[in-house]
């Protein structure tokens, strides 16, 4: 959620700005803004709504310099408009740009506005620069000012902020909230941006600042200090992001491209870590399988879809290592005190490695007795990946629509991979642990065929377009799956959907069962298949408009007027909940082009939530 890019060079920048906010929309946000320090000073376009608005404002009242920041804000304090849209000024000097939420705001405020200070948003992030203002007084230089300033801000975030006393400078700091530095081909131009994605098309080396790291970039050099306030270096790479991603092709979103990117995307995922009808030894690090080996207990802890994911590990774990497995929301984990078992493996999973709940609870679980911690994540440079013991990549490519699609069904993948090791490790009969296996060698497969059930699922989703809530049910490790197909309806289409394990209709969710209530089986062909038939049939005998995602082979065991039935090859046991999302996802994106919703960007939320 919200994005910060910052430019020094000796070129006009707006354009660069521009640009870099729009490469950042897929993280989700409400408004947009610049500040450039110009030849008549320092000055500044805001607006409600989409960069394009942005744009718009900026050709009919063009402003250009050679340094700058600008911004794109997903609202936490204070509502959506221009007033509360970044960047933030202190009278005509300072503008400052900010991810993240500041907790002592008011306390600031109520200081700033005995020394003279007035305010015109209800927002925690004017503070910042007013406060900032008043020690670049003090002090006499901006750098200095925002290492001050750093000290007395209590919660997490990302800055970028310029002041017309220093035109040609741009202060940045991060706690909390990522922030990278770009460094252009010729060094003589450099760059700040919430992640990588904004500054592709001007260069490829990045260095990832650190918690606590303060840097200061001109044009022609940049200063880095660490948490201690010293002179620090940090190693310069090179994003190797294929810039393809950001385009949809022939696609009319992001998110249907990043559906059917899915076959490949797994394949990638599985690429090099399983060969010869195993799964490779230290895939996930060196020295990783003596951990693996200790391990007695397993504790996953995730946000959102990343959470089902777990939850589908936790089925699977249990059931095909034998080990107990617990799965947290991290929101929740974080602000408890864990009894943590012995030799218990601590695993993350994390599209961006920078959500701000999780990478919290991760820093928990380090001072905690964990044998050792896990991250399943998307990005290589991610906080988490830094930070965690173990390390297993997903490989899904950047994905930019904010509703999850292969970043879940990689993550299944990846933590099907951890499972079949565990298990292998404690003793899971040889031919069993060869078929799960093999299923995985076949899966990218069995997701491509899934695919062609695009054309059948457009026309079953004419059956939601003029619902307001809908059920999905499922069993044992289908029931995270139905979980995460609700979730992606209320994400994209804004229908109300709830989802239980189907045991629990009886119990409370039938009596919102009839006619009107869109009902979403997911059937797989296992032990709790004939459980679910029975469900289905209750849901049926109360007027319920059943749709069922079955396998092939549990078809048979429905009856005739069981609704309508979407036949899947789904491959086995082990694959089938990544083979069955597939046809929620695209029944949920169809859903919403009938209703007319905003696919990429749905409203109030963002790709990776930085913030509580």
């Amino acid at each position: 959620m919200c994005g910060i890019v910052a430019a020094c060079t000796h070129r006009p920048i707006s354009k660069i700005l521009i640009t870099g906010l729009k490469a950042l929309e897929y993280r989700g946000y409400d408004s947009a803004g610049i500040a450039l320090q110009t030849d008549s000073g320092l000055q500044r376009l805001r607006t409600q709504g989409k960069v394009a608005a942005l744009e718009a404002l900026w050709q009919s009242s063009p402003i250009e310099g050679h340094c700058g920041i600008a911004h794109t804000r997903w609202a936490t304090h204070g509502v959506p408009n221009t007033a509360n849209a970044h960047p933030h000024l202190s009278g005509s000097k300072i503008a400052l740009v900010h991810n993240g939420i500041i907790e002592n705001h008011a306390e600031l405020r109520n200081e700033l506005t005995q020394a003279g200070y007035t305010f015109g948003s209800e927002t925690d992030t004017e503070v910042m620069v007013h406060l900032i203002d008043q020690l670049e007084r003090e002090h006499g230089d901006l750098f200095t000012a925002v290492s001050k300033a750093c000290e007395r801000f209590r919660g997490a975030y990302a800055i970028a902020v310029t002041s017309s006393r220093e035109p040609e400078t741009v202060v940045g700091a991060r706690l909390g909230s990522p922030l990278v530095l770009g460094i252009g081909e010729a060094g003589n131009e450099h760059f700040l941006a919430s992640d990588v994605h904004a500054l592709l098309p001007e260069t490829r080396q990045f260095i990832y600042l650190e918690e606590g790291d303060l840097v200061r970039i001109r044009a022609d050099e940049y200063l880095l200090l660490d948490v201690d306030g010293n002179n620090t270096t940090r190693e310069v790479k090179t994003s190797k992001v294929d810039s393809e991603a950001f385009d949809k092709g022939p696609y009319p979103h992001f998110m249907l491209k990043e559906i059917h990117e899915q076959p490949g995307a797994v394949a990638e995922t599985l690429e090099g870590r399983i060969f010869g009808g195993k799964v490779l030894a230290n895939i996930f690090g060196v020295g990783a399988d003596e951990l693996l080996a200790k391990v007695e207990n397993v504790h996953i802890v995730a946000c959102g879809t990343s959470y089902y994911a777990g939850m589908v590990a936790r089925y699977q774990i249990e059931e095909l290592a034998g080990i107990p497995c617990s799965v947290e929301i991290a929101s929740e984990y974080r602000y408890r005190k864990p009894v943590v078992p012995s030799n218990c493996l601590y695993v993350t999973i994390t599209q961006s490695g920078e959500t701000l709940d999780t990478l919290s609870a991760l820093r928990h679980a380090k001072k905690e007795s964990y044998l050792a911690t896990l991250v399943v994540c998307n990005v290589p440079e991610s906080s988490a990946v830094r930070e965690s013991d173990l390390i297993l990549m997903t490989r899904a490519g950047p994905e930019i629509g904010v509703a999850s699609t292969k970043a879940f069904t990689t993550q299944l993948a990846a933590l099907q991979l951890l499972t079949l090791r565990l298990a292998q490790l404690n003793g899971m009969d040889e031919d069993v642990y060869r078929q799960r296996v093999t299923e995985l060698e076949q899966l990218p497969g069995l997701l491509a065929s899934a695919l062609e059930l695009n054309d059948e699922l457009k026309l079953l989703a004419k059956d939601f377009a003029d619902k307001e809530h809908a059920l999905y049910l499922g069993r044992g490790d289908h029931y995270p799956i139905a979980l995460e197909g609700a979730l992606k309806l209320k994400e994209i289409s804004y229908i109300h959907a709830e989802a239980y394990p189907a045991g629990e209709l009886k119990h409370g969710p039938l009596a919102l069962v009839d006619e009107n209530m869109p009902v979403v089986a997911v059937a797989p062909n296992d032990s709790l298949t004939e459980k679910l038939v029975s469900n289905i049939a209750e849901v049926k005998a109360r007027g319920g408009r059943l749709i069922v995602v079955a396998d092939r082979e549990a078809v048979a065991k429905l009856a005739a007027d069981h609704g309508k039935v979407v036949q899947v090859e789904t491959g086995g046991t082990l694959v089938a909940p990544i083979v069955l999302t597939i046809p929620l996802q695209l029944l949920a994106y169809h859903v919403a082009i009938l209703k007319g919703t905003e696919i990429d960007q749905p409203r109030n939320l963002a790709k990776s939530v930085t913030v509580e």
